[in-house]
Parts: C-alpha cells; sequence; structure tokens
C-alpha cells in the first residue's frame, strides 16, 4: 500500500480544524502521517495536536505563502500520496482519503481533488455554485479535453487535493512565490507533462463560505494576478464563459426555486467578480497604491 501524508496549513484554527483531525483519524484508509504547518498566532491548540500525535512545523506569518509553504511541507515528507487540506475542510464520512487516492492506480494520474458540499449555513447561490464546480460524476482531465474544458481541464483545489510525489516532483511542484490559484497552476503544468488530472467525486469534505460581493471581489482579482503571472499556463485559454455560464445557470436555478428576487444579488455578485477579474489581469497596468486596495494578500506586495 502507497504511504499517505495529509499536510494542513494553519492559522488560527477553530472548532472546524479539530472535527477534520478527529475525522481523518476515523477514515478507513489512515494516513500514515498528519503533518499540520502552523502559522505563528496567539491561537494554536497544541495540546490537542500533541494529544492526536499530530507533527506539527511553526512557521511566522511573513514567511507563510500559498504555494512555497505547501512546497515546504511536500519536500519534508517521503509519501507516495501528499493529501493537502485547508483548516476549515471536514471530511464528510470516514472514506475520504480512500476515495481521494484511489484514482492514483493509474500511473498518469498526477493530482485527485475533492467534491466540496455546502455547509448548512450556506447561502442559495453559493450553494449551487458549489455544485456546479463540483458535481455528483467523476472525471479524468487531461490535454486533449482542454478543446472542450478549457480552463476548467485545470481546475483543482486544495482545499482537499492529492498529489503524486512523483508527479510532484517531475513537474517542478508549487510555485515558491504565488499569490493565490497554486493549486491550478501545478495542476496546469501537470497536464502539460502528460498527467492526468482527476475529480474523485465520491471523496467528500464540507466547505463553503458565504462571501460578500466586496470578497469576491477580492479573491477573483488575486485569481487574476495569478494567471496573469503564469501565461504559460492560462495564455489563450478564456475563463470568461466559465463564469458567464455558471451565472446563466444560476439565474435559471433561482427561477425554478421561485427565488428571483436573489437574481440582483447574484448579479451584484457576479459584476464584483468580473470587475476584480479585469483589474487583476491587468495589474501590471495599475499603480500599487491601487493594486494594494483590490488585493486580498498585502503581504505577496511586500515580498
Amino acid at each position: 500500500m502507497k504511504k499517505i501524508e495529509v499536510i494542513i496549513p494553519v492559522y488560527k484554527p477553530g472548532e472546524q480544524f479539530e472535527k477534520l483531525i478527529l475525522r481523518l483519524k476515523k477514515q478507513s484508509y489512515l494516513p500514515d502521517r498528519i503533518h499540520v504547518i502552523n502559522t505563528v498566532s496567539d491561537r494554536f491548540p497544541a495540546k490537542f495536536c500533541e494529544e492526536q500525535g499530530i507533527h506539527v512545523t511553526h512557521i511566522e506569518k511573513a514567511d507563510f505563502d500559498h504555494g512555497g509553504t505547501r512546497d515546504m511541507g511536500m519536500r519534508q515528507s517521503d509519501a507516495d500520496i501528499v493529501v493537502f487540506m485547508t483548516q476549515d475542510a471536514v471530511p464528510a464520512d470516514p472514506f475520504l482519503i480512500e476515495h481521494l487516492t484511489a484514482p492514483f492506480e493509474r500511473e498518469d494520474v498526477g493530482a485527485a481533488y475533492a467534491r466540496q458540499l455546502p455547509r448548512k449555513d450556506c447561502h442559495i447561490i453559493e450553494r449551487y455554485t458549489r455544485s456546479f464546480n463540483y458535481p455528483e460524476k467523476s472525471r479524468l482531465k487531461g490535454k486533449a479535453d482542454i478543446p472542450v474544458l478549457g480552463i476548467k481541464t485545470f481546475f483543482c483545489s486544495d482545499v482537499c487535493a492529492a498529489y503524486s510525489k512523483k508527479a510532484y516532483e517531475e513537474t517542478g511542484g508549487f510555485e515558491k512565490k504565488t499569490i493565490f490559484n497554486e493549486d491550478m497552476i501545478l495542476a496546469g503544468h501537470m497536464v502539460e507533462k502528460g498527467y492526468m488530472i482527476a475529480y474523485a467525486a465520491d471523496a467528500q469534505v464540507i466547505h463553503s463560505h458565504n462571501y460578500t460581493g466586496l470578497q469576491q471581489f477580492h479573491r477573483n482579482f488575486d485569481l487574476a494576478v495569478s494567471q496573469a503571472e503564469h501565461p504559460e499556463v492560462f495564455a489563450g485559454i478564456a475563463s470568461e464563459s466559465e463564469g458567464i455560464r455558471l451565472v446563466k445557470n444560476t439565474a435559471r436555478y433561482l427561477l425554478r426555486e421561485k427565488k428571483g428576487w436573489l437574481i440582483p444579488k447574484l448579479v451584484w455578485h457576479s459584476g464584483c467578480k468580473y470587475l476584480g477579474y479585469r483589474l487583476g489581469r491587468s495589474y501590471r497596468k495599475l499603480p500599487l497604491w491601487l493594486v494594494r486596495k483590490c488585493t486580498m494578500s498585502q503581504s505577496y506586495w511586500e515580498k
């Protein structure tokens, strides 16, 4: 059996984190090691981690990077498959690790990512977005799918994703410095090298956010910056059409559910996403003070 490690970067982890760890401890396939990379703060459950036998690495806030920190964890691991999770992604059942690592029976699979299910408090618009991005059916995606799937070919989420250590090393791994989107950048490099990206719909975590329009703006600005900085992956592959399809499908869904009064909110949030995305793609033309107003990652621009 292949050796499996779970790596979880955390910052001020709360109740969801402890639930995540306890559910990982009850998996049908138990990971060989759980490694928590903690960004130092005034809140960390050190006693809980010690009791659960968790390996912990502490880093300073200034040293955290979405790609670099995960790469550090990966380089320290001797596992065959490394699973990355965020501190607020809770396994939906005891079969998460089993289903997430199953695609690696194929040697050409470089990465696999889990289905994200909405929390009970998830707003109806975000609930539909979850079903749009994480459908019920699993699938493999590779270079041949780019003409049909476009940017969706590279879609992968480190909220809960597993990587083959061999494929990771062959493709150079995560970018050591990236504002956001380290998962899709790596997936793009893997696809280019001939690897497949697996969407494992049977591997499920509970994870969702009720973002405001302004938060959506900031996230999409940083997303677009990451795409602009990596033309080797994203050049010539438009993502706006996928966004338009999501908006249209969501509007139809709201009408079917007799929630048409929420369409103005949908339009507002979609407009915030689009504006953030367009500004992010053109960030090099913007003054630094405006970039800092648009980003959610202030530290990125100070490095």
